[in-house]
């Protein structure tokens, strides 16, 4: 299997907007036209109704969800094969493994993972040839035992089990024969229409006739009633011997567990240690659903590189996404104050005094002599208006409007009536109830017998939000009372203030806010300056106070 190729991932920053993930997505595009690499954009949070308005306005999916760019197992070079059924034979056990040049193949149930066998496996089933009752013990398939030794059942159920009694060769006279032979054995024979006749009188479970040697129609018929099998082989009694065992089903000699295996998600930085303590050559990988995906190695998890990106719209480690400082960032295209990211070598940083990254993903375009395809100009241009307000905002520059004028003639836009239906798009709470509102983005949390909510509302009005505290300040005790839940917190978050304004349900829940976020007793309303993450920046301290009452 060949190297994979090498991705490098375009994102912006966490709680995206509009430029975040409209700049990150014309990016990657611009790039791998100008260098030919892969180029992919990702997002570092949830798409608004603003930006999703956008995407959709131009046809563009958004970027799918990155929240931590430290390296994973599904970044490594994966070696992805088929699994085994646990029934199959050693013999077709080995072929596979000198077909793929594997030293390591997964036995796999309904796309379960029950097993892996390694060459060291298969040669333990060799050395196992003193042990005459290994086929009964390891109940081998008796169409395993026609397909190792290419014969033909002559009488029997190939889907039938091999279950007791030893492997036995029956070259002895009958008399002998019966001395060592016993009901329910397999045994090898001849053309000796005697030793044959032994076999079946005294009850064989199993006839293995080789030579392809004839065995006589009554001889056939007694057996059948004494449902007997009879396999023919064209081997001579040696080979026979010597081929037998390979036909004992490799889940006999597999290691079932527990296995060491890692899914496709896990991060290196989570299990290099334990790898370093198993001395395996190769660890099985599971995607999402627990199905088998293949096998890593421990040369390719020691050769691994980490993650190469591209930070769009920030350059503050803050406000990035989780893992950046195990990742290798190899440019930052921003518009902000220079932030405090660090890297190990130097790296193209391009940050101009402009209101939106777009304008400087535009310029790039312009540079490049590469012309902005419709759908890009359009989600650049969505993106001017979004950051600079549609030109009003203090941050906006002469830049800026020019770009966003002739991007809007490229995706054949009209500025005022773009800017008004994104603006109205921002918010999707219109026509909802208090309990639609209310459970729109909900989560349960319990802390020792402490069982609270806490939802969430963002929006880029004032108004609407006020509206919104209105409605829930009202509606709130009654979620409190039908879900048997002893507080809710619920976050009225204001996405262009990045600040929150947090409503208390529930006895003591209040008490707890203010003593969390260290606010003053008398506290009108609970105004969190620069929280907008219930997951980073709440439920933590929420949580950490609980715990000390």
């Amino acid at each position: 299997m060949g190297k994979r190729k090498e991705k490098i991932y375009v994102i912006g920053h966490k709680n995206p907007d509009t430029d975040s993930i409209c700049s990150a997505i014309a990016y990657a595009d611009l790039r791998q036209k100008v260098t030919g690499q892969v180029h992919e954009a990702k997002r570092a949070g949830h798409v608004n109704d603003e930006t999703a308005y956008v995407l959709d306005r131009f046809g563009v999916e958004a970027p799918k969800l990155l929240t931590d760019v430290r390296l994973q197992v599904r970044d490594l070079d994966i070696h992805e094969m088929q699994g085994l059924k646990p029934n199959a034979s050693i013999r077709d056990t080995w072929e596979r493994m000198r077909q793929e040049q594997a030293k390591t193949l997964p036995i796999v149930k309904d796309d379960e993972l029950v097993g892996v066998v390694s060459t060291g496996d298969i040669a333990k089933s060799y050395m196992d040839v003193y042990d005459s009752e290994i086929l009964s013990k390891a109940r081998t398939q008796y169409r395993n035992i026609v397909k190792t030794l290419d014969g033909t059942m002559i009488t029997g159920n190939e889907h039938g089990y091999f279950m007791r009694g030893k492997v036995a060769i029956g070259a002895s006279s009958p008399n002998l024969m019966e001395e060592f032979i016993e009901k329910d054995d397999l045994v090898i024979l001849g053309d000796r229409e005697e030793a044959q006749a032994c076999a079946v009188n005294i009850d064989a479970s199993c006839m293995v006739i080789c030579k392809d040697a004839e065995v006589s129609p009554k001889l056939i018929q007694k057996a059948k009633e004494q449902s007997i099998v009879i396999i023919q082989t064209p081997y001579d009694t040696f080979t026979t011997a010597r081929l037998i065992n390979q036909s004992i089903p490799v889940k006999f000699y597999m290691t079932s567990g527990p296995l060491t295996m890692f899914r496709m998600n896990d991060y290196v930085d989570d299990i290099k240690d334990i790898m370093a303590k198993k001395r395996f050559r190769d660890f099985p990988i599971l995607d999402r659903h627990g199905r088998f995906k293949g096998f890593i190695s421990r040369r390719r998890f020691l050769g691994a590189s980490k993650k190469k990106v591209i930070l769009v719209d920030h350059n503050e480690r803050s406000q990035a996404v989780d893992g950046i400082e195990e990742a290798e960032i190899i440019e930052i295209i921003d518009h902000h104050r220079l932030g405090d990211i660090e890297t190990v070598s130097p790296i193209t940083f391009r940050n101009q005094p402009v209101g939106c990254t777009a304008t400087i993903i535009n310029q790039m375009y312009e540079e490049n002599e590469i012309e902005v395809p419709r759908e890009i100009a359009g989600l650049l241009c969505g993106a001017i208006i979004s950051d600079t307000l549609l030109f009003r905002s203090p941050t906006c520059t002469p830049l800026d409007e020019r770009t966003a004028k002739k991007l809007a003639k490229i995706s054949d836009i009209d500025l005022e009536q773009m800017a008004q239906e994104m603006f109205n798009a921002g918010s999707n709470l219109k026509g909802k109830s208090a309990e639609d509102i209310c459970f729109q983005d909900f989560k349960q949390f319990t802390v020792n017998d402490t069982i609270f909510g806490v939802g969430q509302i963002t929006s880029m009005s004032k108004e609407e939000l006020a509206a919104i505290r209105d409605m829930m300040t009202e509606h709130l005790p009654k979620v409190l009372e039908a879900h048997n839940l002893n507080m809710i917190y619920f976050m009225l978050t204001d996405i262009l203030a990045e600040s929150t304004e947090l409503l208390c349900v529930g006895t003591g829940a209040r008490g707890i806010a203010l003593s969390a976020f260290d606010l003053p007793d008398n506290a009108k309303s609970l105004i969190l300056k620069g929280v907008v993450s219930r997951k980073k920046q709440l439920i933590p301290v929420l949580v950490e106070t609980m715990q000390q009452m």
